[in-house]
């Protein structure tokens, strides 16, 4: 637009977008023309002609603001426009930088408000006009429309849009978070969306990782919230923006759900849902074989995994590696019947990376119920006696008398052992399999029949007391 002040050779060898910033205020003023009789000045002319529903702030002097107009005299004929440059003007209103009437007319102004301003000739560049431009004594008539408005001393505003009923904590500094986004400028138009690429963000809170303003926008929410964070350009981009999508000096709106957030130093949260009425003397420990059923979600509800579509329970071996390790801690210390829910964070589930199915640096939900345990094994053994082993070992063995014991009658004799209650198997895996590994521990030099100088106790071989194993 145009420079205040009397037009002069210089002002004319200026840019025309440094020209045209100029222009006015009247809202809820008196705005009567002069009188041919020498009666006041008129004032700037305001039709708002489209008002938004929403307006969280007006233009106030001092502001900063970017915004399209159009300019043009009483014929119709036009003068200037910002949209034939394709460039926002983006100026402080109300320190002189623009025509009185231009200054006045954006008071009061609204992000999306449309308004027509008529400045009247001692408000735009009076007697003198503007050589080449605005001929001397003339009326201007510009449509305006307010895209963004910021002053230096704004802070970041963060509006609550759903809070869950339950925050057993919030975020602080050093949290990492996930969340999803849309991000838009004042004016509505979209430059960003996590949705858009059906990933999260995911980032440490407080650490410079994310502009300043998003950094403070995001402390203190809860899991599940939803939250609209309006950031000033000083705590975004700046004046030189970034990209194609946000220019410079943009005030920037990002609507936020945030989807989790843990600590490096989080544990794995337990609560019990339920416990079997009847008393439990036995709880679930390291090295027991436990079978459960489990439900798994991330926070935001989103169904994982469930073992209720395989038809059976899922089955491990506590302190085993078989599961992640905030499950296997989570499932230490239950009775049978008993329910429980585990939050399991990332770096005690599946990290960074993810897994299949499992989104990188997620925390997991879990609804886990004990259907059964059975004592596990000693690390390393295969079956355990009950009590003493038989005295005569290899002649029990031996069904046959013939001085050999091959796979048929090693088998026989262990599963007899079992069903009789004198000794176990390892839990948790294929009986068959298990006697097969147990033979051929036994068969020493691998001729597929155990003799009586290969026959040893396990516990003889590693002088151990505490239990017998073949």
């Amino acid at each position: 637009m145009f420079p205040a002040g009397p037009p002069s050779h210089s002002l004319l060898r200026l840019p025309l977008l440094q020209l045209l910033l100029l222009v006015v205020q009247a809202v809820g003023r008196g705005l009567g023309r002069a009188s041919p009789a020498g009666g006041p000045l008129e004032d700037v002319v305001i039709e708002r002609y489209h008002i938004p529903r929403a307006c969280p702030r007006e233009v106030q002097m001092g502001d900063f603001v970017r915004y399209h107009y159009n300019g043009t005299f009483e014929d119709g004929k036009k003068f200037d426009s910002s949209y034939d440059r394709n460039t926002l003007v983006a100026i402080v209103v109300g320190v002189g930088r623009l025509i009185t009437g231009m200054d006045r007319g954006l008071m009061g102004m609204c992000v999306n408000e449309r308004r027509r301003l008529i400045v009247p000739p001692h408000l735009g560049y009076g007697s003198i006009g503007l050589a080449g431009l605005i001929p001397p004594d003339a009326t201007l008539y510009f449509d305006v429309v307010l895209l963004d408005v910021w002053n230096k001393e704004d802070t970041v505003q963060v509006s609550t849009l759903l809070r869950p009923p339950h925050c057993p904590r919030m975020v602080q500094d050093g949290d990492f978070m996930r969340y999803h986004y849309n991000g838009s400028l004042m004016d509505g138009t979209l430059f960003d969306s996590s949705y858009s690429r059906n990933h999260t963000y995911n980032t440490y809170i407080g650490q410079g990782y994310i502009i300043p303003g998003m950094d403070q926008g995001l402390q203190g929410a809860c899991m599940g919230e939803r939250r609209r964070i309006t950031i000033p350009p000083h705590l975004a981009y700046g004046e030189n923006g970034t990209g194609d999508k946000i220019p410079g000096s943009a005030v920037l709106i990002f609507n936020v759900h945030v989807i989790d957030f843990h600590n490096p130093a989080d544990v794995v949260e337990i609560r019990t849902l339920s416990r079997p009425s009847e008393t439990c003397n036995e709880t679930t420990k390291l090295g027991d074989f436990v079978r459960y059923h489990y439900n798994c979600s991330l926070l935001d509800g989103t169904q994982l995994f469930t073992s209720h579509d395989y038809g059976a329970p899922q089955e491990a071996t506590l302190g085993a590696n078989k599961v992640i390790e905030g499950l296997d801690t989570g499932l230490q210390g239950m009775c049978v019947g008993e329910r429980r829910q585990l939050i399991v964070p990332p770096h005690l589930a599946h990290g960074e990376s993810g897994a299949r199915g499992v989104p990188g640096s997620a925390v997991l939900l879990f609804e886990v119920e004990l259907v059964s345990r059975e004592d596990g094994l000693p690390t390393g053994y295969l079956f355990v006696w009950h009590k003493d082993p038989p005295a005569n070992l290899f002649e029990d063995m031996d069904l046959n008398k013939d001085g050999e014991v091959p796979p048929e009658e090693f088998s026989t004799f262990i599963k007899a052992q079992v069903s009789e209650g004198k000794g176990r198997l390892m839990p948790g895996q294929d009986p068959e399999k298990t006697i097969g590994d147990m033979f051929q521990n036994q068969d020493r030099n691998q001729d597929g029949k155990i003799t009586v100088d290969e026959l040893k106790l396990k516990s003889d071989e590693d002088e151990e007391r505490v239990h017998e194993e073949l």
